[in-house]
């Protein structure tokens, strides 16, 4: 449950516009909420400010309507990672105010204004042009977990120069995700120009010696610059939350 609405129903209690049955009743799964195929963490947001993300490859349409019917009683917003177009499709036939990010694969469930609570600016930014639906889900990540977030895409370091441009934007942020492919430099060359975290994410983007993301995972690992922090292959979700966490801070 979202700290806000169990604050309102507390405050609604109090004044006596709510009953205490009806709120036992609103609270009965407030811990955890079994539907057979799911145990939805009602009590994330709480414990950790932000509701559980629904993982979507692996689940049903079915299986991902059903979560989201029970979280959005509960919840201001609803995230639903990895999700394929047509299972997309079916879920926001469902829930017309869900909005679906065909780049990022992921699927936005707002329910109520998300207030901005990050302290600064969330920078993404992106080596290449296929780099960016992991660069999109970082980013549609920290903007829904209430963060200024802004991108800057294709400035690889093929074409170094490109970056540079950019170096106004890149002193404003209090965090920075770097997306990167092939042999993944960019997150390196970024946290040398400054002076704040640095979340690197390897992506699977490259030729057959990438390994599928390994390459760029192994490099950004071995980082001369000690302010890069990585995340796991193509996981522009994990960098986003992080990015978020870092910027509450």
């Amino acid at each position: 449950m979202e700290k806000d609405r169990l604050k309102k129903m507390l405050a609604a209690v109090a004044d006596g516009s709510l009953s205490v049955k009806e709120a036992a009743g609103r609270l009965q799964h407030s811990a955890y909420e079994d539907i057979e195929y799911a145990h939805i963490d009602h009590h994330r947001s709480l414990r950790k400010g932000f509701p559980e993300v629904i993982f979507g490859e692996g689940k049903t349409a079915d299986q991902i309507a059903g979560i989201m019917d029970k979280m959005k009683d509960q919840e201001n917003v609803v995230l639903v990672t990895r999700v394929d177009r047509q299972k997309a499709q079916n879920v926001c036939s469902r829930f017309p105010g869900a909005v679906y990010h065909r780049d990022a694969r992921m699927l936005v469930l707002k329910l109520a204004p998300v207030p901005v609570t990050g302290k600064g600016l969330v920078l993404v930014i992106s080596a290449g042009t296929s780099d960016i639906p992991v660069a999109r889900e970082a980013y549609l990540t920290a903007r829904a977990m209430g963060n200024d977030v802004k991108t800057v895409f294709d400035v690889g370091v093929a074409g170094i120069h490109r970056l540079f441009s950019h170096k106004p934007l890149i002193d404003q942020a209090s965090v920075l995700v770097v997306v990167a492919g092939m042999e993944g430099a960019l997150p390196s060359v970024v946290a040398g120009m400054v002076d704040r975290p640095v979340i690197a994410v390897p992506t699977s983007v490259g030729y057959g010696a990438s390994l599928g993301g390994l390459t760029a995972l192994f490099a950004m690992l071995n980082s001369c610059s000690s302010n890069v922090a990585v995340v796991n292959i193509d996981n522009g979700f994990g960098a986003g939350y992080m990015a978020s966490m870092i910027n509450r801070v």
